[in-house]
């Protein structure tokens, strides 16, 4: 699922871009016909951000809205969201945002070492300017309730990570019945954040880890796709600068944690580390968390109910230069496909964008030609 991410986690705005740099050039820039694209090979005016991958820096601009409450144009030019090339015109909030940026730079290397333990979220916490008087009905009040997404250490005296994860394959069929599934074909629709209606939506996965998703938009098809190796997303100008991006770091391996997801049997061995979390709650239903982390060393967090043992949300994080950034999906109408039960509906949070993926029919063990996951190519513009 993405995105960023990603899987189903496909962005629905082009970017929540908040200072820092700029959007793409008018014409693409010449860059490796394969590989990882730094943001400045891509993007003009880049000054704070340099040497990050082109994903990465879309992340990081999720991550400056995202603490702000601001999008696009309250940060560029109020006529860049019809032109890519605007958003590489300075402004005061970008400037701004640069000196943030190195403010914050400077106090994790010089109290904590290089670790990110600052972000611009430590401050801002959805406030375009940070709030800087206490808060007496806060501080009198009922305290907030603690977010179930935030990093957590291990709980002493939960059920053991194999006994969730256990009971998790029982809950979907049971372990012969999960493996025995090798393909999964889905069509159903999507709507993006801001949406005003629904678009059709493909599914492809083959195990043990490739993954496909379609999502047929008004301005073209976007596509994400994952082949055991690398993950790439193309998408039409509409809706991003780039015609086709590479996945890196954790957006990658979060691609791979989605693809997995569709053949969990293999869950344990795909991750390490595995411990768990305290007990806490997806939209009322109490659940047991399980985090665990990638071959790369990103963290993993699985949400699985505590009465029936389903899978009710995953969430990933990967890296910026201000933070991590997280991307949730939340898996419900779960029904039975040849014995095995599958998450119909899917809903892709992330700090950019959110979409909800239903799911009419899903198809399993059906012969997957092998070229739906390979490198998509650049869209073609949707037809008037």
């Amino acid at each position: 699922m993405a995105r960023g991410a990603t899987g189903l986690t496909v962005n629905v705005c082009a970017a929540l871009a908040l200072g820092a740099a700029a959007f793409a050039q008018a014409q693409a820039p010449p860059s490796p016909a394969d590989g990882v694209v730094l943001a400045e090979q891509y993007f003009k005016n880049v000054q704070a951000l340099r040497g990050i991958p082109v994903d990465e820096f879309m992340d990081t601009m999720g991550m400056f809205a995202a603490a702000t409450g601001m999008n696009c144009v309250d940060c560029h030019v109020s006529d860049a969201g019809g032109d890519w090339t605007k958003y590489a015109d300075d402004t005061p909030f970008k400037r701004t945002t640069r000196r943030m940026v190195a403010m914050v730079n400077t106090l994790n290397e010089g109290s904590f070492g290089g670790r990110r333990l600052v972000t611009c979220f430590t401050c801002h916490r959805g406030l375009k300017v940070p709030a800087t008087l206490p808060n007496l009905d806060l501080q009198y009040g009922e305290p907030p309730p603690v977010d179930p997404d935030q990093i957590a250490r291990s709980t002493p005296g939960a059920p053991t990570p194999d006994q969730i994860l256990d009971k998790y394959l029982q809950a979907l069929g049971g372990t012969q019945r999960v493996a025995a599934i090798t393909s999964i074909t889905g069509k159903g629709s999507y709507r993006a954040y801001d949406d005003f209606q629904l678009s059709p939506l493909d599914l492809y996965a083959k195990a043990p880890d490739q993954r496909t998703t379609i999502q047929h938009s008004p301005y073209g098809d976007m596509t994400i796709t994952y082949d055991g190796k690398n993950a790439w997303m193309a998408a039409p100008r509409d809706i991003r600068p780039f015609p086709v991006v590479q996945y890196s770091g954790g957006n990658l391996d979060g691609a791979r944690v989605d693809a997995i997801l569709e053949f969990p049997g293999r869950l344990k061995q795909a991750l390490t580390n595995w411990r768990v979390g305290p007990e806490s709650s997806v939209n009322v239903q109490d659940v047991q968390i399980v985090q665990a982390t990638t071959p790369s060393g990103f963290l993993v967090k699985l949400y699985f109910d505590s009465k029936t043992g389903l899978l009710l949300r995953s969430v990933r994080y990967s890296d910026s230069p201000v933070g991590k950034v997280p991307v949730r999906v939340d898996y419900s109408d779960y029904r039975a496909v040849s014995g095995v039960k599958v998450p119909f509906k899917r809903v892709a949070t992330w700090t950019d964008g959110r979409t909800v993926f239903q799911l009419d029919s899903v198809q399993v063990n059906t012969a997957v030609d092998a070229s739906r996951f390979v490198k998509p190519k650049p869209p073609a513009p949707a037809k008037p």
